[in-house]
């Protein structure tokens, strides 16, 4: 059960960040496939609502992701509990914070991020049509509306959506519909294209 609960959170996160890295300013698939094909890299700043029925308001987090091309990623999240998800040159490993300090943790189901992670490719240049586990349609209004394909999957996401910014290659929000009453919402802020990275920040927390 904590493997599955690992697994999931992991594919919701990397789900939202390939959204992140793959859409840009454009009114068709193949206009976002090119301005997918433009990014290198990207840095930007979000904060996190997760909203559910049961909750008097939302459960709010802060945080930066890291992005550099063809597969390095680190998504950290710096409020209220600081942890790390860092992937590069085919490993994952995350991090999370004990007793003041950012300890590796061993529990993370790896074996499942690494498939996740392979998934990765596609949706960075923008085929967002072609993943086999969506169905997806652009909207007016510059939206992305993604639905399930598979009946299990839909247990856990029933939708997402994806608005895009007036600036090419960026999004303003990503939402994941998880239930009638449960939904989280990604707002993105001060994001950065194409600028040359240390590979350090993807093998190292600090």
């Amino acid at each position: 059960m904590r493997e599955k609960k690992n697994f999931d959170c992991l594919f919701t996160t990397i789900l939202l960040l390939t959204a992140i890295l793959c859409i840009g300013w454009a009114d068709s698939w193949e206009g976002l496939k090119t301005a997918a094909g433009t990014v290198t890299s990207v840095q930007a700043g979000f904060t996190q609502e997760k909203h559910m029925k049961i909750l008097a308001r939302p459960l709010v987090s802060e945080g930066i992701f890291i992005f550099q091309g063809p597969d390095s990623l680190r998504w950290e999240y710096t409020h209220p509990i600081h942890s790390i998800l860092l992937l590069h040159n085919g490993k994952t490993r995350r991090f999370v914070q004990k007793n003041g300090s950012l300890v590796e943790d061993a529990s993370a189901n790896l074996q499942s991020m690494q498939m996740v992670v392979q998934e990765i490719t596609q949706w960075l240049n923008g085929r967002f049509d072609d993943n086999p586990a969506f169905a997806a349609r652009l909207e007016p209004g510059r939206k992305i509306v993604m639905t399930p394909r598979e009946e299990s999957f839909a247990r856990l996401i029933q939708r997402i959506e994806i608005f895009l910014s007036d600036r090419p290659a960026v999004i303003k929000s990503v939402t994941i519909f998880e239930g009638q009453d449960s939904f989280t919402r990604l707002d993105f802020k001060d994001v950065i294209l194409n600028q040359k990275l240390d590979d350090a920040l993807f093998r190292k927390v600090k």
